[in-house]
């Protein structure tokens, strides 16, 4: 490629193209002189060749690329550009003192060994016989004058405060960036480092902290639920991140605001992640606030990080549960005793007796709710050994208790039995659901000659469904010694995205022991299969003790988040119950007309009062595919209580209010790792270097021996600018039109 210039005029061309150009020059001036000579009106025939070579030559000249290049020569003293981080992040003591720095302390902040590398004023040398001019600037450091949700809020920008030095520096040389590299606002400080390598400024790194975590025990999260039911259990999961070297016993304390607490002796393995979780019993309607703490273990360092307060609220009880069989085996029977017996449960039974007709008493219904107003209103189906066919259940009787879970969010429990009429299930939109995969060759089921256990999962070790003591180790004890069971519904293997809370003890197969307890998701709602009929047995010796228990929390836990605000026409739940600022949370919604049909058509108004006092207000879309169903999102933009209120545009009397909490955790965290990996990566892209606090002088060296910034060059591509093809036209129209004059064709 051939490079030429003629003053601020750049051309840049191949040798095969100029050799072309000029053959076409020498053509086009050869074949115009002989039209010229050839031509009855040589005036005429010698202006329209004139502008035939100037349109040949204007477009051989576009070929060569012209460039209009201006140079600016800055009068501007070269700069170099220092930018620290006073981020929270950078009081994390984990700083080594180098030998260059004054002090005793082995270890300092990270903030204070930046304090101290300024004082050094290494940046003098820069400005020895006024070569460079040093600017000095930091980001990131917390208002004093701010809130507590401000402050928590804060974070660092890295992206932002890198790309403002690059807009207001003057003749950029070389940019100096000390910090630990954490980062959690903005866009990747990559994108900043992209752009100092666009203007050909190298960004230099200075790595502050330690790549290791620091001895700590850190209660990073807890997971409560964001509502429980008075006198009931709730289940509080946490999570721990330890970064000590050895195994810590220890224990972990609940308490209310009331005084009343709890304690659970646990054992954190070395720098793990140790996931558990506390019951605690909801005493009382309205918000208690809950204290979980965690106690400073020897040899850690920051205790700030061992305590997480958050507030759940009690409610009063009111389950719709709907029991349909078809003979009255001891399962059924005990399972209404159950459920009847439960003040918090109002029960309906439809009993599909195959020779004696339906059941009639208390409690008992007559025919199925055939029509949505009426069975929206339950909250879990129990489907026992009851199938498709003649006296049982229709496909569209299947199809709305599908629709009723995926849709409403209800739940529902499928108790097959000996009779087998689960099976014709299978052909019907309840097949969908069901959580196993059961065995077509074993209809009958698994009958045992001895009374077979079952064992508890870890999974199941963990759920509040089968939680039956107050505390983990009794719970262990009690599964151990429940009474065992003869049958077991005929089932190879749970499927895909289910989850299994217990199996048999003593028989299995290819896929592993059998499942006895197994649960999943169905669209909005929940699913539990239990693969036995003898659960009744529990009550051995203790009565009602094990067996209420665990039907009144399967009740619970699957009527959970229908309920998480239920008004008369609309419930409103949403995902996460404790969303994190910044984060999404989803809405989903049921809205009924008067009569208490789901909605068709339209959609929902939810009015967000934000912690601040801000109010917006969006709409939740009608989702098409089910039936009274809403949904819709909006974005947590800061930590503290969020009032929703989710009404019927039409009837602003339709309405249902609740609270969500937004965990005020804050952005910036201390204790954690420095993030060399980011500094790295900044300074690679841009052609920078990073190094330590002990590499000072190293540094100092290679920036004096940077070259001079370079002038300024402004380029006009010639070719790529409209002007060009639009004066060809104009000349090629000129031309044209000339030869129709000249009588030429």
């Amino acid at each position: 490629m051939k490079h030429f210039n003629l003053g601020p005029l750049h051309f840049q061309a191949g040798t095969w193209t100029i050799v072309l150009i000029v053959v076409v020059l020498i053509a086009t001036t050869y074949l115009g002189v002989t039209a010229v000579r050839r031509s009855a009106r040589p005036g005429r025939t010698g202006i329209l060749e004139a502008i035939r070579f100037l349109c040949v030559a204007f477009t051989s000249l576009m070929l060569l690329g012209p460039e209009w290049r201006t140079v600016q020569e800055s009068d501007l003293q070269p700069e170099i550009a220092i930018i620290w981080d006073e981020s929270l992040s950078m009081t994390t003591e984990d700083a080594e003192r180098p030998d260059s720095v004054k002090g005793s302390e082995a270890i300092l902040t990270r903030q204070e060994l930046v304090k101290r590398l300024l004082d050094t004023e290494f940046w003098t040398t820069f400005e020895e016989g006024g070569k460079n001019t040093v600017t000095r600037s930091s980001f990131g450091k917390p208002d004093e004058n701010a809130t507590e949700v401000q402050r928590s809020m804060t974070g660092t920008d890295i992206d932002a405060a890198l790309t403002a030095t690059l807009k207001s520096g003057q003749n950029l040389r070389a940019a100096i960036f000390i910090g630990d590299g954490d980062w959690n606002d903005g866009n990747t400080p990559v994108t900043a480092a992209q752009q100092f390598r666009l203007k050909n400024v190298p960004l230099y790194t200075l790595a502050t902290g330690s790549d290791k975590r620091i001895p700590d025990l850190d209660l990073e999260s807890v997971s409560a639920p964001t509502y429980g039911i008075v006198g009931e259990n709730v289940q509080i999961p946490f999570t721990i991140q330890s970064s000590l070297g050895r195994d810590v016993r220890t224990q972990v304390r609940i308490k209310s605001d009331s005084g009343k607490e709890r304690i659970k002796d646990i054992t954190i393995r070395a720098n793990s992640t140790h996931y558990d979780s506390l019951l605690w019993r909801i005493e009382k309607e309205g918000a208690t606030k809950l204290s979980l703490t965690l106690p400073v273990a020897n040899g850690e360092l920051i205790q700030s990080n061992n305590s997480r307060d958050f507030v759940i609220a009690g409610k009063p009880e009111s389950i719709r549960v709907l029991v349909i069989d078809t003979l009255p085996r001891w399962e059924y029977r005990f399972i209404r005793n159950a459920l009847s017996r439960d003040p918090g449960v109002t029960l309906d039974c439809l009993l599909l007796h195959p020779a004696l007709g339906k059941g009639d008493g208390p409690n008992y219904i007559q025919e199925f709710p055939e029509k949505l107003e009426d069975l929206q209103k339950y909250d879990v189906v129990f489907v026992g050994d009851v199938g498709i066919g003649e006296g049982q259940l229709t496909v569209a009787q299947a199809d709305l208790i599908k629709g009723l879970v995926e849709s409403q969010a209800s739940g529902v429990v499928f108790l097959p039995g000996p009779q087998g009429n689960q099976f014709t299930l299978s052909d019907s939109a309840l097949g969908d659901i069901i959580p196993v995969v059961t065995d077509e060759d074993h209809k009958e089921g698994f009958t045992e000659a001895i009374p077979s256990a079952m064992r508890l999962t870890p999974e199941g070790e963990k759920s509040l469904l089968t939680m039956l003591g107050d505390d983990e180790r009794e719970n262990e004890n009690i599964w151990r010694d429940l009474p065992g069971f003869y049958w077991q519904a005929p089932i190879k293997k749970a499927k895909s995205g289910s989850t299994i809370l217990a199996v048999n003890d003593n028989r299995r197969n290819s896929s592993g022991r059998l499942p006895i307890i197994v649960t999943s998701r169905a669209g909005s709602g929940k699913v539990l299969y239990m693969a036995i009929d003898s659960a009744w047995r529990w009550r051995r010796g203790v009565e009602d003790l094990y067996h209420y228990r665990f039907w009144g929390q399967v009740a619970r836990w699957m009527s959970y988040q229908r309920n998480m605000a239920a008004g008369e026409r609309v419930r409103l739940f949403f995902t996460p119950e404790r969303p994190k600022p910044s984060g999404l949370v989803q809405l989903s919604a049921n809205a009924f007309d008067a009569n208490g049909s789901p909605l068709a058509s339209g959609v929902l108004a939810v009015e967000l009062l934000a912690p601040d006092g801000t109010a917006t207000k969006i709409e939740l879309s009608k989702d098409e595919t089910a039936w009274g169903a809403f949904s819709g999102q909006f974005k947590v933009t800061q930590p503290g209580e969020w009032n929703l209120k989710a009404s019927i545009p039409s009837e602003p009397a339709a309405f249902v209010e609740t609270k969500i909490i937004s965990q005020s955790d804050t952005l910036e965290k201390t204790g954690r790792p420095a993030r060399f990996e980011v500094l790295e990566e900044m300074a690679k892209i841009s052609k920078g270097r990073l190094v330590t606090p002990g590499q000072l002088d190293e540094l100092v060296k290679e920036i004096n021996a940077l070259p001079e910034p370079q002038p300024l060059v402004t380029s006009v591509k010639l070719w790529a600018n409209w002007i060009a093809p639009a004066l060809l036209i104009l000349l090629l129209s000129i031309f044209w039109i000339g030869r129709k004059l000249n009588g030429t064709f």
